[in-house]
């Protein structure tokens, strides 16, 4: 028989040995007392239960042993907050085997408490098999953390008060009904729950150790700051186009198989990647721009613009007229029909004709240069131009030579900084200018994302009052505001130390990523909440050890479980085809990591000596009174507003939890309510439906820019005057054909005809080398069917049509291996048409018996069109499915897994759907929100639903109080802090971080609604 000496607090024991029976494992307890050292007699109440080595002892005022025989079976002890289950006890203990079984057959005293008879001496004794096993099947109120057995706050005051018994009737056909419906999963929650005791006690044994390690592993990683770049500017192409983008392997082939030169016959149509230039429209204030008055005032603005002169380094002038790309000597005009009138003032402006204009019998495009054009009658395959009330003046600069590139960028950074002084100096009356470069979107994405960084401080401020608030108490004991502060300060550890390690080991820091630290922030916070509210849900009286393992059995393994999903669902991001996407997932990933390593370290040291300020407080307040009348009255203010001193053997209840078991949780459960439920859903579904399908798809390249930027009236006027031309679209044949073989020729034409009847292409502004040769050939009075001809008169052809030798790339052996045609592509002002007209060109393509090929440099972002939906779709089924693998293994419910599905997908279908209505698109940005919603939307649902299948309650009604009674405030704390957290992008000037705070307010609301309202409601028909 094995003695282990068990304090259980105040409460007198009688000096003579008493037998107990424990009804929960069938044993029997032999009590008796023990004489504490004199040395330990003093030790305060809240040091009791003490486990060094392999024994229970009692560090406080020693009052009675337990004699445990019989078999050595796991039990556990609800007396006073004792147990003797092997997993309650310290790390690495286990019960002592008997020497000897002395069996002793006893009545079994009713009640859930020890029954003490005076004077017996009793050992425990099995109870029979079947009563044992009956019991056994018996199960406290799972803690909503974890699943492990507890007391949640307020429920077991419940359990205690009722009258009824373990044993009774009522109590065995209640457990039996609950246990019919569950299906346990739990073989990583069970072991995960043991660990974590463990952890727990040994941080509460070295809490300094558990403070101070991760404060200097923050202090090393933050030296990766250092790889932060400065300068370096951010490829907007390669960070928000994707990755595998079928345009940039279109360009390979362009730029390996045509040459251009921008030096001496430029042509912008033919240039296989963007150029530099500087672009102004010019609005009218009458109704059109075709005025000699109007004219003459654009063309002082041309000269203007034209005259600037930057400078070098040294100090060497750099003239427009030296990094202007050229055509046959003379730099290209801004403007074909401004330059018209600049050679001819006479000109007869009511006789011009639109899209094209004979000009000294050779055609000229208009197309694109004039907007807001009103057409008169037909004339040919062109129409009288009767106004047009803007004008496009574009400067194209030289870029092919690394020098000139350099020039050229030095030359638009100079027209920025002076065109405010131009316009002044002008003192423009007649016309309105708007002006955009090349360098534009770099210069203001970088611009707006500093606009950032004060942001943050108001966040961590906002979450900090928003903390103190949450964790506010009235008595000077329970208060946990030093905590509060110090779990957000954790958070900002983790932020330092996710993004040293990136930058560290070389992982590219984009501007998005900047989004981040908001987010964590929120995510840190949550777990700081469910970390107190484990701790208060802890006993005065215990030692800091035990309370803090206690606290990290029960929340510890929900705290896991959250992360785990929120970490797989941002590293699913790594798959998606944009590059600012993955290496945001990356750092936000990872930062998480951090936050969940220092909540169960750092954090959990904290809430360790803030046990001990807990101790030293009550031992303050409990010392008598002294003659100092001020001593009195502090006293009386720190416990506050009740005047008394906190139980020390009460848990700490919130006053939100007995709103959410008295008022919302029986409204909620009401049959009208539960009808209006239904009604809301079935209407949120609905919208959230038809908003899937209005929603805009692909980035707006202007919303890289603030909202007060000089680039947004650009594109506005532009949108507004130029809506009918798009990008002049090459048609290439990709390989070897016989271009004098008539066949070869009918089909390619064939082909052709195929895309000018496209309703995207303008077919009078085709423009194809070959029909030019034919028509060539025929006045030559040659045959263009015999080879040798063909192949002889080309190159006398490119001497009359210089432009067209680019279109043609003949081998060494003069076989032409490649050649291309133009299209010019029509009415694509939206992301829906441009996708539109992106995909049937290249199934137009495709179905062609002569392999072609389409591309233009605009495509590169067109691809984002298609790509996203994709991308998107994809992310969301993996990280679903991984969220649903997840629950099944560490939430020992099947039930609950499968309503944590339906969550996500209704989440998702919610935040895409009002998406639409508060006119977010769906681009590369709003993805990475899609796929955080999911991992938000298990957060909310995981808990609820997890609380409702556990519960062992009788009634589905009762169930749904209980889980919202454990859940509910900590799931609104959740989304409050979340939304707190991101609040302050909405003050931001630029989209990409407004939209960051849209789609995380919808999943925030959508997700807690579904989490407090909607599964609650929808778990009651079950």
């Amino acid at each position: 028989m094995v003695t282990k000496p068990l304090s259980f607090g105040p409460p007198d024991i009688p000096a003579s040995p008493r037998r107990t029976h424990l009804g929960l494992v069938g044993l029997q307890v032999t009590w008796s007392p023990v004489e504490a050292p004199a040395s330990r007699q003093e030790q305060p109440c809240s040091d009791f239960l003490e486990f060094p080595g392999n024994r229970w002892e009692s560090v406080g005022k020693p009052l009675a042993t337990v004699e445990i025989g019989a078999h050595p079976v796991a039990t556990s002890l609800s007396f006073m907050e004792m147990s003797l289950n092997t997993s309650e006890l310290g790390p690495g203990m286990e019960p002592e085997p008997t020497e000897k079984q002395q069996p002793e057959s006893l009545p079994k005293p009713s009640g859930p408490g020890p029954d003490l008879d005076e004077g017996a001496d009793l050992q425990a004794v099995p109870l029979p098999a079947e009563k044992a096993e009956l019991l056994l099947e018996q199960k406290p109120e799972l803690d909503w953390a974890s699943g492990q057995h507890a007391e949640p706050t307020g429920a077991m005051e419940l359990q205690e008060s009722s009258s009824v018994g373990w044993d009774s009737p009522l109590r065995r056909s209640s457990t039996e009904v609950s246990q019919k419906h569950r299906c346990h999963t739990n073989c990583l929650e069970a072991p995960l729950s043991r660990a974590f005791r463990w952890l727990g006690w040994e941080v509460g044994s070295h809490p300094w150790v558990f403070l101070l390690v991760p404060i200097l592993l923050t202090t090393t990683l933050t030296t990766g700051f250092i790889y932060l770049p400065k300068d370096e500017e951010e490829d907007l192409e390669e960070q928000y186009t994707p990755v595998r983008s079928p345009a940039k392997g279109e360009r390979r082939f362009v730029q390996g198989h045509f040459t251009t030169n921008d030096s001496f016959h430029f042509s912008i149509f033919r240039m296989s990647s963007e150029v530099q230039f500087a672009s102004i429209l010019v609005v009218s204030n009458s109704d059109t721009v075709l005025k000699q008055e109007i004219l003459s005032e654009v063309s002082r603005l041309d000269s203007a613009v034209q005259a600037l002169n930057a400078t070098q380094e040294d100090g060497t002038p750099i003239l427009f007229s030296q990094v202007c790309a050229k055509n046959q000597g003379i730099c290209v005009p801004s403007n074909p029909l401004l330059f018209a009138w600049q050679v001819n003032k006479k000109l007869d402006l009511k006789s011009i004709t639109f899209p094209i204009y004979i000009q000294n019998s050779q055609p000229v495009s208009l197309a694109g240069t004039l907007g807001g054009t009103i057409l008169g009658k037909q004339m040919g395959t062109n129409y009288l131009l009767l106004q047009a009330k803007a004008m496009r003046l574009q400067y194209y600069l030289r870029t092919q030579e690394k020098e000139n590139n350099e020039h050229s960028k030095r030359w638009l950074i100079h027209f920025l900084d002076e065109f405010s002084n131009i316009e002044e100096s002008l003192a423009l009356k007649m016309i309105q200018v708007v002006y955009f470069t090349s360098l534009s979107r770099q210069l203001e994405f970088e611009a707006t994302s500093k606009t950032v960084i004060p942001l943050f401080y108001v966040a961590y401020f906002l979450i900090i009052l928003f903390s103190i608030a949450s964790c506010y108490r009235c008595d000077c004991v329970r208060n946990k505001i030093f905590v509060a502060v110090f779990g957000v300060i954790s958070t900002a550890f983790a932020v330092l130390s996710g993004f040293g390690l990136m930058l560290f080991i070389g992982v590219p820091f984009v501007t998005i990523i900047k989004n981040a630290p908001f987010l964590v922030l929120g995510v840190g916070v949550d777990d700081m909440f469910i970390m107190i509210s484990g701790w208060q849900k802890t006993k005065l009286v215990n030692s800091i050890r035990h309370r803090l393992s206690r606290t990290y059995s029960k929340v510890a393994v929900s705290i896991t479980i959250t992360t785990v999903t929120n970490i797989l669902a941002f590293y699913t991001g790594i798959m998606t085809s944009f590059r600012s996407i993955q290496y945001f997932c990356i750092y936000t990933g990872t930062t998480l990591f951090f936050c969940y390593l220092y909540t169960i370290t750092c954090f959990g040291a904290v809430l360790a000596l803030d046990g001990k300020r807990e101790v030293a407080c009550l031992r303050w307040l409990k010392k008598p009174d002294m003659a100092d009348k001020k001593c009195s009255s502090l006293k009386r203010c720190c416990c506050l507003p009740f005047d008394s001193l906190p139980d020390e053997l009460e848990t700490d209840i919130h006053p939100m939890n007995l709103f959410f078991r008295d008022y919302f949780g029986p409204f909620l459960t009401s049959n009208k309510t539960k009808f209006f439920v239904v009604l809301l859903y079935i209407s949120y579904l609905i919208s959230s439906i038809y908003g899937c399908f209005q929603v805009q798809e692909g980035l707006d390249l202007r919303n890289l820019a603030s909202d007060d930027s000089y680039i947004t009236p650009y594109f506005d006027v532009e949108e507004g005057h130029f809506p009918r031309y798009g990008p002049k679209v090459m048609v290439i044949v990709t390989e070897t054909l016989d271009y004098w073989d008539k066949d070869a020729r009918q089909k390619l034409e064939k082909c052709l005809a195929d895309f000018e009847n496209n309703g995207y292409v303008d077919k009078a502004l085709t423009e194809f080398w070959l029909r030019e040769y034919v028509q060539y050939m025929k006045d030559k009075k040659q045959d263009i069917n015999d080879k040798n001809t063909f192949m002889k008169s080309i190159s006398s052809f490119f001497v009359d049509f210089p432009h067209f030798k680019y279109d043609v790339n003949i081998s060494s052996s003069h076989e032409i291996i490649s050649s291309r045609a133009f299209i010019q592509s029509i009415d694509i002002s939206t992301s829906t048409k441009k996708k539109k007209m992106l995909i049937q060109f290249r199934d137009l393509a495709k179905n062609c018996e002569i392999p072609l090929m389409v591309y233009n440099p605009a495509f590169i972002y067109f691809d984002q069109y298609t790509a996203i939906i994709e991308n998107t779709i994809r992310n969301v089924i993996v990280a679903s499915a991984a969220m649903f693998v997840v629950s099944l293994l560490l939430i020992p419910h099947p039930l609950c897994s499968l309503w944590v599905t339906f969550a996500i997908g209704s989440v998702i279908v919610g935040v895409t759907g009002f998406m639409a209505f508060w006119k977010v698109n769906l681009d590369s940005i709003s993805m990475i929100n899609l796929v955080i919603c999911i991992g938000f939307s298990f957060d909310f649902s995981a808990h609820i639903s997890y609380a409702f299948v556990s519960s062992s309650q009788p009634s589905v009604n009762l169930r749904t109080i209980e889980a919202l009674y454990m859940l509910g405030y900590p799931v609104l704390q959740s989304a409050i802090s979340t939304i707190i957290g991101v609040s302050v992008l909405s003050a931001a000037k630029a989209y990409i971080f407004r939209t960051f705070f849209k789609i995380m307010f919808l999943v925030m609301v959508f997700g807690a609604a579904h989490g407090l309202i909607f599964i609650p409601v929808f778990l009651t028909f079950i």
